[in-house]
């Protein structure tokens, strides 16, 4: 068994990457490892021609995946745009495996994000020893991205200053990438392109300029449409997690996930599922990744200090913490809902005491 932590896609997929790879007869843009078409396969799943199945990497809207992949074939960069915790940056990492077979070249995007980071640095002691030569250049994802034709994904990009954010407009337009110092020029190869992700709880912070916004085409990755989407996606990702920890526990009954995923979609809807209750919503987003990382808390606790099988008063502590952000408004919102929504439910008994007792 491997001792990473986490593998990258391409690794952790390899054997699916490479039946689509034999099995894929359609024309591939110059650099893809894929076909178009075998990649929205690799990121939706399905059965292959000679009997195997590829695992749903994106539970959603098909359209939504062979827009993303149709904007990667041309000149236009991707921008990957939704609510926290709607799998964007999952989605990236795979959409590159699946393109590039190198999901890799990666920019994180953050406050202190600087040029540097985005187009090319220095070796300061060779700086100083040799003045400005290749040698001293340090190259940054994109750089390596625009060399080899391949995929690079700059992650939360309106977090990244815009005076930073536009030093993208020249390698996004004119696929190129100025050296003056060096009076050169990086010029991109054929298969090159950008896959950025944005989270709309961040607009206003640094919104994107137009000439910026221009240069990408946006799919906006929404929230699970029904419950048992959501409820699919929480047992696939908590199977996963499970298997790569070794965790010894069993794993959890589907029940204990559509009861996380229920508490979710009403607290986030601000309506019970029946559609007969009101409720206040919490200031968090109690997005389908928290609903995956309380799963996966209540495993561990289950593992460690549990009998091995996962219980609500497992679960409790970390649906507390999910919802309540804020310690005065939340804790508010979450008393008022376990009372008049969780108490009445019969089957929810173990629930209500495990929380109220906490």
């Amino acid at each position: 068994m491997s001792q990473i932590l986490r593998q990258h896609a391409e690794q952790l997929f390899a054997q699916e990457l490479e039946e689509l790879k034999k099995q894929d007869s359609e024309k591939r843009p110059v650099n893809w490892v894929l076909s178009p078409q075998a990649v929205v396969t690799y990121l939706m799943g399905g059965k292959l021609k000679n009997g195997f199945e590829v695992s749903p990497k994106y539970i959603g809207n098909r359209r939504l995946m062979e827009i993303a992949v149709a904007t990667l074939t041309t000149d236009r960069a991707l921008l990957l745009y939704g609510l926290p915790g709607t799998a964007k940056s999952w989605v990236s990492e795979h959409l590159a495996a699946g393109v590039s077979g190198d999901s890799t070249l990666i920019i994180q995007g953050t406050a202190g994000t600087s040029e540097e980071s985005v187009r090319y640095g220095w070796n300061y002691a060779r700086l100083i020893a040799q003045g400005p030569t290749e040698e001293a250049l340090v190259e940054t994802p994109v750089m390596r991205a625009m060399k080899d034709g391949k995929i690079a994904r700059l992650e939360e990009l309106t977090r990244i200053g815009a005076d930073v954010q536009d030093t993208l407009i020249t390698i996004l337009s004119e696929k190129t990438l100025p050296v003056p110092e060096l009076n050169m020029e990086v010029q991109a190869v054929k298969g090159f392109n950008v896959i950025a992700t944005a989270n709309n709880r961040d607009k206003g912070v640094n919104e994107l300029s137009s000439a910026l916004k221009r240069r990408f085409n946006t799919v906006v990755l929404p929230l699970p449409d029904s419950i048992e989407e959501e409820i699919d996606i929480v047992r696939r990702r908590v199977e996963s997690f499970e298997k790569v920890m070794e965790m010894p526990a069993e794993p959890p009954a589907l029940q204990e996930i559509r009861r996380i995923v229920t508490i979710f979609r009403e607290l986030r809807g601000g309506v019970t599922l029946d559609g007969k209750t009101k409720i206040k919503v919490p200031s968090g987003t109690l997005s389908t990744a928290e609903a995956i990382s309380v799963v996966n808390s209540g495993l561990s606790m289950a593992a460690y200090f549990g009998n091995g099988q996962i219980k609500a008063a497992d679960l409790a502590a970390s649906i507390i913490g999910s919802v309540i952000k804020d310690p005065v408004q939340d804790k508010l919102v979450w008393q008022e809902y376990l009372e008049t929504v969780v108490k009445p439910r019969n089957d929810w008994s173990d629930i209500y005491r495990a929380c109220r007792d906490l």
